[in-house]
């Protein structure tokens, strides 16, 4: 299986599968003599773990990490990171019933078809658990670019939108709750469906939106590595994500040039932002901001149809620990995949 590896500098490698005995990763290009708060990196990894609140998975995970190498008296090396965080709370035998099917809207068909093979616990490299290395990495790379602020949250719940604009929103109030909405009464509102969602056996999609700001002007290349393209790999990459637009994004299209052109202060800054922060793919000192689409979690706890490896059509209900919805566990992994796709290009400028 290729494709394990993402960044060209800045580069993380994960590995493990959500029933084995751990996943982990390795970073290669970290700089060294960065001193490493190790407790903002296990925050983080309790931003992303399942088992945090009561409309998320219960699979209890404490998600430890333990650094294997890469780092020596609190501070990086320059030598590759490597790092595990261990599985303590399997139950491969809620997956004994998919052992010969193919649930509906899951990778199991395709891995089978693909390699000939496949692990059914949780749905092994395809499960959304293989993200918690990519947190690990982004929580370095966050502390690699102390000056550039990462702010995603839950912006939509299903048919629930928040749509007040980023400026006026106090990012302070995103992890006062459970749906990590900064928005008091759009997080209650959300909650409430989601557990409505979660008595019916069923699941929902939502959206993350992010915004970054004190980007300094010049990262991104401007042909086939732009910065606006790596960010939409990098979140693409991510497990559920069906949907990625940054500025203006979409609603862009319907306008015209004299509407949508950014016009320069003497500065250099524009007076307004439908660019997103980003021209000709290179960031040009402006808020970043985008949003990232996420469908409904394909395990559902009804019934439906699934094709066994037999050609069967066969009727399947899902069991385990699952989300309801996944949006409020992205959040962490959109700002970690940010992060890491900042930090190779800061190293990739250094080389100029």
């Amino acid at each position: 299986m290729a494709g394990n590896s993402y960044g060209t500098l800045f580069k993380i490698t994960t590995f493990g599968e959500s029933h084995g005995e751990a996943l982990g990763g390795i970073i290669d290009g970290c700089p060294s003599g960065i001193t490493l708060d190790l407790e903002a990196i296990q925050f983080e990894m309790s931003r992303r773990k399942p088992g945090q609140s009561a409309i998320v998975t219960q699979r209890k995970e404490p998600d430890d990490v333990q650094f294997l190498s890469g780092v020596f008296e609190g501070k990086t090396t320059g030598t590759p990171i490597g790092f595990i965080i261990p599985n303590t709370n399997q139950k491969s035998d809620d997956y004994s019933h998919i052992k010969d099917n193919y649930r509906p809207s899951h990778a199991d068909y395709v891995y089978d078809k693909k390699y000939g093979f496949r692990d059914y616990r949780g749905g092994g490299r395809s499960s959304a658990r293989e993200t918690a290395s990519r947190v690990v990495a982004g929580a370095i790379a966050k502390q690699m670019l102390p000056n550039i602020k990462i702010n995603a949250y839950v912006s939509s719940v299903g048919p629930i939108h928040l749509d007040t604009p980023y400026q006026e929103l106090d990012f302070s109030k995103t992890e006062n709750n459970p749906v990590r909405c900064p928005d008091e009464a759009a997080a209650a509102t959300m909650e409430e469906y989601i557990r409505d969602i979660r008595k019916q056996g069923d699941t929902v999609g939502g959206v993350v939106s992010c915004v970054i700001q004190n980007v300094p002007v010049g990262l991104g290349e401007p042909v086939f590595d732009k910065l606006h393209a790596e960010l939409g790999k990098a979140m693409l990459s991510i497990n559920a994500v069906k949907g990625f637009e940054y500025g203006s994004g979409f609603s862009g299209s319907e306008m015209k040039g004299s509407e949508h052109n950014d016009l320069y202060n003497p500065d250099g800054t524009t007076k307004t932002n439908l660019s997103g922060g980003i021209q000709g793919g290179i960031s040009n000192g402006m808020d970043i901001y985008f949003r990232v689409a996420f469908k409904p979690v394909a395990t559902i706890m009804q019934t439906q149809d699934s094709l066994d490896n037999k050609g069967n059509i066969t009727p399947m209900t899902g069991k385990g620990r699952h989300d309801p919805c996944v949006v409020p566990r992205a959040v962490p992994i959109v700002e970690a995949m940010v992060a890491i796709v900042l930090a190779d290009f800061h190293l990739i400028n250094k080389t100029y």
